[in-house]
């Protein structure tokens, strides 16, 4: 066989990035774009028509928007979704501890005022770890606009704290030492425990995709980092203490809820999960045989799960 010439090679590649690109117009295109929030610039993702039914996808930690990239691809032919960066997270804006206070009250004011600035009124949320503190805090605070509540090991309840693992951060909030600090930078912000965090507790380690954690890890070796992961972790007892408020807000207003919660994690266990059901009457509730980050083993199971929990519910 001869070899393709230059200009044919050249037109190949073009016909192979033009069908690739209609092949993610048919699917839905995923957008990336900023938004200036009390001077920060919030990055974000979304996709799907604007129009449509909208889903808040708010991240973890250590991660970002990125933890749901494939759900922004496989929920967009029917719904709006849109996830954005918490200041100092992802692609958003870093600002020092002395330019921003670092806090989940004014992460969830952030995430607020982005959602108004993108005129987006009404819509589900989905929450996962330090999203569920800024989703309640949201929700609470406007509960005429949030349509449903979706799960995935975002915590509101103190059972659903393993209080083995939080060891060192429950310490921390009573004696926030130096030395204190620099046990939970080693055990918790290491590229190894970046990586442990997507792998332990899921059923096949080697399928999960590294740049999660390589990305992490990137972000969280920044200058200035570790001081403002600190503040959080020792914000989050505040978390704790607002617990039975969300939970009156769960009885109150009954959102429905969707679970789908990782068995395996470490963090908060599925004993979390279960005191859902104590408090809300409308619960789809789906235990998953994974880890912290059920997206990246199970995020087929979980994006058919929120189309049908939606679906039969007539959310528009």
């Amino acid at each position: 066989m001869s070899k393709c010439t230059t200009p044919l090679r050249f037109l190949l590649t073009v016909l192979i990035f033009v069908s690739a690109a209609s092949a993610q117009a048919l699917s839905g295109d995923v957008r990336y774009g900023t938004e200036k929030v009390d001077g920060q610039e919030i990055f974000f993702r979304e996709a799907g028509d604007p129009s449509n039914p909208a889903i808040v996808l708010l991240h973890g930690f250590p991660s970002s928007s990125h933890m749901y990239r494939e759900l922004l691809a496989s929920l967009s032919d029917d719904y709006y979704l849109i996830a954005p960066d918490y200041p100092g997270f992802g692609n958003s804006s870093f600002p020092s501890k002395e330019e921003f206070t670092y806090t989940f009250d004014n992460l969830a004011k952030v995430v607020n005022t982005f959602l108004e600035k993108k005129g987006v009124k009404k819509y589900s949320i989905m929450m996962q770890d330090y999203g569920a503190p800024i989703g309640f805090r949201i929700a609470a605070a406007n509960p005429e606009r949030v349509q449903s509540i979706i799960t995935q090991n975002g915590n509101a309840y103190e059972v659903g704290i393993n209080k083995d693992s939080w060891a060192p951060i429950i310490q921390y909030w009573s004696t926030p030492t130096k030395e204190l600090g620099a046990i939970i930078e080693k055990n918790v912000y290491s590229a190894d425990a970046m990586k442990w965090q997507y792998t332990h507790g899921t059923r096949n380690p080697e399928s999960i995709l590294p740049d999660n954690w390589i990305l992490d890890y990137a972000n969280i070796s920044r200058p200035g980092q570790t001081e403002i992961q600190l503040a959080l972790f020792y914000d989050y007892q505040n978390n704790v203490k607002l617990y039975p408020q969300w939970q009156a807000y769960l009885r109150k207003e009954q959102p429905p809820v969707l679970v789908v919660w990782g068995k395996n994690d470490a963090f908060f266990p599925e004993s979390g999960a279960e005191a859902f059901k104590k408090d809300v009457k409308d619960i789809d509730y789906n235990i998953l045989n994974t880890g912290h980050f059920a997206l990246e083993e199970d995020h087929a199971i979980i994006s058919e799960k929120i189309r049908h929990f939606l679906a039969k519910r007539k959310i528009k």
